[in-house]
């Protein structure tokens, strides 16, 4: 299943993440349910899953969504990320750049330029 949808207009492309993931289990029975699913969140921009490879192509806006919300779907339906180390590293990396993301997003920027309150 290949699915694209135009990019809200409340998301900020900045945050846009490309994440590529290999699954283990039952992909090939679940796959089509799946990439629904997830395709209906917000701020998933695209979702596909490529069945001869297990592997999960999504694209989505960190400051509004995470990987761990995406696998828990995925869970759901018999399959899991697969536990071979290279998966497993870019999974971590992936986990890490995300919260990063939206812990930016949400950040006030300070400055010491400011004036005071009530000046």
């Amino acid at each position: 299943m290949n699915s694209k949808r135009k990019y809200e207009v409340a998301a900020n492309e900045n945050y846009l993440m490309t994440r590529h993931l290999r699954l283990d289990g039952a992909v090939d029975k679940n796959h089509q349910i799946i990439a629904a699913e997830i395709d209906q969140l917000v701020g998933v921009n695209a979702v596909s899953i490529n069945v001869s490879e297990s592997l999960l192509n999504i694209s989505y806006d960190a400051s509004k969504r995470q990987l761990n919300e995406i696998e828990e779907i995925i869970r759901k339906y018999e399959c899991d990320i697969s536990h071979d180390w290279w998966t497993n590293f870019k999974e971590g990396y992936y986990k890490f750049v995300d919260q990063n993301v939206k812990d930016n997003a949400s950040h006030e920027p300070w400055s010491c330029h400011k004036r005071p309150p009530g000046r």
